[in-house]
């Protein structure tokens, strides 16, 4: 994933705060220059019509695009200084310019809005300090316990040799249940994923079930918590 990834993937663009940061819109896109690092580098900020933000890093010295720093994994160096740098201004970006989602996946957030609506509650993260777990999100009853858990997780976990990452919801049914729908012809059910299997089930937040649907589930999953 590439750095840009990492800090924006929980936010939304807000185009009214661009103007006021210095973005200037130049046909469909919002751009921007930061000059960094002594006069040394410039990067060049793009934020595209859907909200979608790009960037580059050019060497003002030697006028040309400075692409070390984008190698992943690399550990130490000038390389990494630059790519440190840089990263401070997306973060800035981040703070100014975009508004905070609590999960990844449009069908999630959704989710959460409801969840809020119906029941008044909004989403810890007992793990947000843990580098494995970070994104995954509870909501409790007044007890305390969990009825949903959201999460992203690699889409393999789920579907062997699927590509990327998908948000998740954990929810508790009963054994029968979970086995019926797991073996039905529906689509969207897994085995839970990361908890016991014969209390919880997975249901995945990629637009395959409706949010109406997902919510009836949401509501046994409640009940069934005590």
């Amino acid at each position: 994933m590439v750095i840009k990834d990492n800090i924006f993937k929980k936010a939304r663009i807000n185009f009214d705060k661009l103007k006021a940061y210095g973005f200037n819109k130049i046909e469909d896109k919002w751009k921007i220059s930061k000059i960094f690092m002594d006069n040394a580098f410039r990067a060049d900020i793009v934020v595209d019509k859907d909200g979608i933000i790009s960037g580059k890093v050019f060497d003002i010295q030697n006028r040309e695009e400075y692409l070390p720093f984008r190698v992943e994994n690399g550990q130490g160096g000038f390389a990494s200084i630059v790519k440190e740098e840089y990263g401070k201004i997306l973060e800035e970006i981040l703070d100014k310019c975009f508004d905070k989602k609590y999960f990844i996946s449009n069908q999630a957030n959704r989710i959460c809005n409801l969840l809020f609506e119906k029941y008044n509650v909004l989403p810890d993260f007992p793990w947000e300090n843990q580098k494995t777990a970070s994104d995954a999100g509870v909501f409790r009853k007044k007890s305390g316990k969990w009825f949903v858990l959201i999460m992203n997780i690699k889409k393999n976990k789920l579907v062997p040799n699927a590509d990327g990452d998908i948000d998740v919801m954990n929810l508790k049914f009963d054994e029968i249940e979970i086995q019926t729908l797991i073996n039905s012809a529906a689509s969207g059910f897994y085995p839970a994923y990361h908890m016991n299997k014969k209390n919880w089930i997975s249901l995945v937040l990629d637009e395959t079930l409706l949010d109406e649907v997902i919510m009836k589930f949401v509501s046994k999953s409640y009940k069934n918590v005590k």
